[in-house]
C-alpha cells in the first residue's frame, strides 16, 4: 500500500469515528428528559441532623410511592427505610455477612443481598444466611409528610 493510500484510509477513519460525535452535538435537546417546575414537585430534603439527632431522608409520599428509602451517605452511614406492619423501620443496608448494600424486594417484602442471597425480615432480622447476625436498627418516625431518621 502506498502512503498516499494509507494517509486517505487514516483520514477517513477519523472522520468516520467522530461522526457520532457530530451528530450528537447537532440534535437538540430531549424535552422529556429535561426537568420542568412543577408546584406539586418534592420538596427539598434537609439531611441536617436537628437537636435530637434525628435527621430528615425523604418523604412519607416517597417512601409509599417506591415502599423504601435509601441513602447510602446519610449521616455517614447506609441507611434503608421500610414499613413493616405500618411501622418505619430504618436498617443499616449494609449485609452482616460480608458488607454489601442489601436491596428491598417489595415483591417478597423482604431485603435481600445480592452479593451471596442472605435475605432479611423488614425488621432487619435474618430469615436466610449465610449471615447470621440482623441488619444495625436505628431511631425512626414521621412527622407532617417527612421520615425522620437518628443514626447516632
Amino acid at each position: 500500500m502506498k502512503r498516499r493510500d494509507f494517509i486517505n484510509w487514516v483520514g477517513l477513519g477519523v472522520l468516520a469515528g467522530s461522526l457520532p460525535v457530530a451528530i450528537a452535538a447537532c440534535q437538540s435537546e430531549d424535552t422529556a428528559s429535561t426537568p420542568t417546575p412543577d408546584s406539586a414537585a418534592t420538596p427539598e430534603v434537609d439531611s441536617t441532623p436537628r437537636d435530637d439527632g434525628f435527621a430528615t431522608i425523604g418523604t412519607v409520599t416517597e417512601l409509599d410511592g417506591q415502599g423504601f428509602l435509601a441513602s447510602k451517605t446519610f449521616q455517614g452511614e447506609q441507611v434503608i427505610v421500610v414499613r413493616n406492619a405500618g411501622d418505619v423501620i430504618a436498617l443499616n443496608s449494609l449485609c452482616t455477612h460480608q458488607g454489601c448494600s442489601v436491596d428491598w424486594d417489595g415483591d417478597a417484602e423482604a431485603l435481600a443481598c445480592p452479593c451471596h442471597g442472605s435475605k432479611f425480615s423488614p425488621d432487619g432480622t435474618v430469615t436466610e444466611g449465610p449471615a447470621a447476625s440482623p441488619l444495625g436498627v436505628f431511631e425512626a418516625k414521621i412527622e407532617e409528610d417527612w421520615v425522620l431518621v437518628k443514626v447516632g
